[in-house]
């Protein structure tokens, strides 16, 4: 397998962190996936613009490089080198440089890109279990990938220990917030809901694109802090990430409608 590490294609035998490495020892860093589809990166700009935000967040200096065509380009050459340009995934990690104990010597960073064969989701429908490991919370980093993975690799031992198909997460006030790698989403009378980002739940690619398109469409779009039997007034309840949409069919006890809606028609476009 071939890596971009800091803008350089190298082998993955080639690859050494030293033990001071920052995203080692403080998860001082986040990450970024993201799909390769036909040899170009889908959603490309939303994933900078969310790399960017992340950033200012911890307080990281950016190279302008990542602002360049040359960056895309790079990524897809990348995707080819490593037989995945038809349909890939590739992780995007940045991390802060240099020594230090909590204090960094610098805010400069690293990072590497991997790539390898995807697969287009199943079609199948999921029947979710609500998570009783874990919750969400808020925070200035709940809304990118990285500092809070604990939470989701927990909820994702669960989901395996139930053999369930997802589990859903909620705050810890119990209100909706996501599943265990998607966003969830329901319509009801021409409205797009999703929870609020203070439930702590990723500000995903997919939600941007998802209610950007929903505004398109002319439908409403809400963002709160809902209960989940709320879904059961729902038209359609559906979960999203960038690899693809899948509609639920029930949680716990609850069953939801199974229809293909006018809007789920409409997002296939996106992905």
């Amino acid at each position: 397998m071939y890596l971009l590490y800091n803008g350089q294609f190298i082998s993955e035998e080639e690859f050494r962190l030293p033990f001071s490495n920052r995203a080692f020892q403080y998860s001082d860093g986040f990450f970024e996936t993201m799909i390769m589809q036909n040899g170009k990166v889908r959603f490309w700009q939303d994933h900078l613009d969310r790399v960017l935000e992340a950033a200012a967040v911890l307080k990281m200096e950016i190279p302008s490089f990542f602002n360049k065509p040359a960056l895309s380009d790079q990524l897809e050459e990348l995707a080819r080198k490593n037989h995945c340009a038809e349909l890939g995934r590739l992780k995007w990690k940045i991390w802060r440089t240099g020594a230090g104990l909590y204090t960094p010597q610098t805010d400069a960073v690293e990072w590497i890109v991997t790539a390898a064969p995807s697969q287009s989701p199943a079609q199948e429908f999921v029947h979710a279990q609500t998570c009783t490991s874990v919750q969400t919370y808020f925070s200035p980093f709940s809304g990118f990938k990285g500092v809070h993975s604990p939470i989701y690799v927990l909820a994702s031992r669960e989901k395996k220990e139930k053999a369930a198909d997802d589990l859903l997460l909620l705050d810890g006030q119990g209100h909706v917030a996501e599943l265990t790698a998607s966003s969830i989403f329901w319509i009801k009378e021409n409205t797009l809901f999703n929870p609020s980002l203070q439930t702590g739940c990723l500000n995903g690619i997919a939600r941007r694109n998802l209610m950007r398109l929903a505004l398109q469409l002319g439908y409403s779009v809400a963002e709160g802090l809902y209960k989940p039997e709320l879904l059961q007034e729902a038209e359609v309840v559906f979960a999203a990430n960038v690899t693809g949409i899948k509609q639920l069919s029930g949680l716990d006890q609850l069953s939801f409608p199974v229809t293909i809606h006018p809007f789920l028609i409409a997002a296939e476009t996106l992905f």
